[in-house]
């Protein structure tokens, strides 16, 4: 979407505030022993005491509130009783939501207590490539170039990224134009971003694998080469200068 009025940036600041929060709020709650699906319960109830509806489940029927991945799941993890976090898990969490006809979306990776697989490295650069993809989006810059710079920082940090996932627009609905904020340079992509739109700008940086693919339950992705990804993600107002970070609440920097 673009932002054309004082009330639409209001319904986008208050829906970034929710995810942000329940993204913040989930993360601090995990703890070892306690199911994905205790720990979506978790987040499913933040979201309805906002009065806000998940996004995932809105649009695609996903089973669940949030997505919770697990270790070598990449993303669009089931929430399940069966899936019980463990001490030095590498967790990623997603939320994305509904309130009052605006949408908003954010996500983060991090290890639960002690890092006894040395997931650090990983989840540090995939935050810190995020940050500087965000610093450099202003109106004009071209989409692809952004992916070029994802994928040139992830390099030099000794690991890869994930080429079929991207970040998207989002506003009044979860997935918008720009529909593809690659991880990677796509020469064929000549979309520029466009002040007072809004986006949602993330990283997949990886240990091994270059492509995400869908599991038999039809939602969860892993690695076409195994090892492990950590996923960042901000929701954004593209400005003529520095962007403005609407889901700063969730506090992954």
């Amino acid at each position: 979407m673009s932002i054309t009025s004082q009330s639409e940036l209001a319904g986008i600041k208050q829906i970034s505030q929710v995810v942000g929060t329940t993204l913040k709020l989930m993360r601090e709650y995990a703890q070892p022993g306690m199911s994905t699906k205790e720990l979506d319960e978790y987040g499913g109830g933040i979201l309805r005491a906002y009065g806000a509806r998940s996004a995932p489940g809105l649009t695609y029927g996903f089973p669940g509130y949030t997505c919770i991945s697990l270790n070598h799941e990449i993303a669009h993890g089931i929430p399940a009783k069966t899936k019980v976090l463990r001490d030095g898990d590498l967790v990623n969490i997603d939320v994305s939501a509904e309130l009052d006809g605006f949408w908003a979306d954010n996500g983060g990776s991090f290890v639960l207590g002690k890092d006894h697989g040395n997931h650090g490295g990983l989840v540090n650069a995939s935050r810190q490539i995020l940050r500087k993809a965000i610093s450099e989006i202003k109106g004009g810059v071209r989409v692809a170039d952004i992916g070029r710079l994802i994928e040139i920082e992830s390099r030099k940090a000794g690991f890869t990224v994930i080429r079929n996932l991207a970040g998207h627009g989002v506003g009044r609905s979860l997935h918008e134009a720009p529909e593809e904020i690659l991880n990677c340079y796509n020469r064929f992509n000549r979309e520029r971003f466009k002040k007072n739109s809004v986006v949602a700008v993330e990283t997949f940086i990886a240990t091994k694998s270059t492509f995400a693919k869908t599991q038999k339950d039809g939602w969860t992705l892993v690695g076409n080469k195994g090892g492990f990804v950590a996923q960042h993600e901000h929701t954004i107002i593209v400005t003529d200068s520095e962007p403005v970070i609407l889901t700063e609440s969730n506090e992954i920097w």
